[in-house]
């Protein structure tokens, strides 16, 4: 397989590795649903909106390890919206896309009981839709592990562009083989107002597949809130984000959110390695801001130890670019 070293073009690199991260945060947003539209006529299936989310350790301090770095994309299709979920899954179809890195704490020469590498990269169709007061969304996501999917050659492009260290041979070599998962998710929510810009939103989570877990949380979102919006939650980190626009509410927002999860497998973490913790936390503090034409949200998640003999927990952030002309 190709590798991507640093050579004389190192600048063209970093500017080119720079303006893709740039795109990957803001050309969604161009375009789209600008608010809530009643349903004034028959409702046809049709693109409703984009959302995204990037994390990686990089936005939260020095390190590069362990849950390196992810993107998520989600398009979502159905009926005109109308700032509510359906009454029955199916009718409004989120198609979500998700690349991650998974890597030992030292990329070219990992310790000794350190997690391999993981490229992973997986495609799914999720459906939210209301029971009562409460919001529900199941999906079946279909996850490629190992170099088929190419994620050891992206993450090389990107550190070559920005000076970063490269992937080791041991690393390489160490790293899981190829294998396609099947992988069924469901959460369960019941939103609670606390006021006219606050609200409480308790959630359970259940995951059989790559990683087989149950997870109970909670978000509270404090300030400016967008009324009539749809949000998907990242499955890294747990932060939730904007698929489908509500009316614009400019003003700055904060979100707090913490969860614990009950482990009992995980396909990254398999018997010829480390073994996976039996409990898994994570805890989350974000701020968004929103003006007319710009929106800008940047979160921190600390992720608690994963696997037996990870000596402590990670910071990584999160950060959403929105530009609207």
């Amino acid at each position: 397989m190709k590798r991507w070293r640093l050579d004389a073009i190192g600048p063209v690199r970093r500017a080119a590795a720079l303006g893709l991260i740039l795109c990957a945060l803001a050309l969604p947003a161009t375009a789209g649903p600008q608010s809530v539209a009643p349903r004034t006529e028959a409702p046809g299936d049709g693109w409703l909106g984009f959302g995204r989310l990037l994390s990686d350790d990089v936005l939260a301090g020095p390190h590069d390890r362990w849950r390196t770095g992810a993107y998520q994309l989600s398009a979502v299709f159905g009926p005109r919206w109308d700032g509510r979920l359906p009454a029955s899954p199916g009718t409004v179809i989120e198609l979500r896309l998700r690349a991650e890195a998974l890597a030992p704490a030292r990329l070219a020469f990992p310790a000794p009981g350190d997690r391999r590498y993981a490229g992973v990269l997986s495609l799914g169709l999720h459906t939210p839709w209301a029971i009562g007061r409460s919001e529900a969304e199941a999906g079946l996501d279909l996850v490629a592990v190992g170099p088929q999917t190419g994620i050891d050659s992206l993450q090389d492009a990107i550190h070559c562009g920005f000076g970063k260290p490269l992937l080791g041979a041991d690393v390489l070599a160490a790293q899981l083989g190829n294998r396609l998962i099947p992988s069924l998710s469901a959460e369960i929510a019941r939103p609670l107002a606390l006021g006219r810009n606050a609200r409480l939103r308790p959630y359970l989570e259940a995951r059989a597949g790559d990683e087989t877990l149950l997870r109970a949380g909670v978000d509270l979102d404090l300030g400016r809130l967008e009324p009539g919006a749809l949000w998907s939650r990242d499955t890294g980190t747990g932060w939730r984000y904007l698929t489908v626009k509500g009316p614009p509410a400019p003003g700055i927002s904060l979100t707090l959110g913490a969860d614990v999860a009950h482990v009992w497998d995980s396909a990254f973490l398999p018997p010829d390695g480390p073994a996976a913790r039996d409990t898994r936390v994570r805890l989350r503090a974000g701020v968004s801001t929103r003006s007319r034409h710009l929106g800008v949200f940047y979160g921190l998640t600390w992720l608690g130890p994963e696997f037996e003999g990870q000596p402590e927990g990670q910071l990584t952030g999160a950060l959403r670019l929105t530009l609207e002309f």
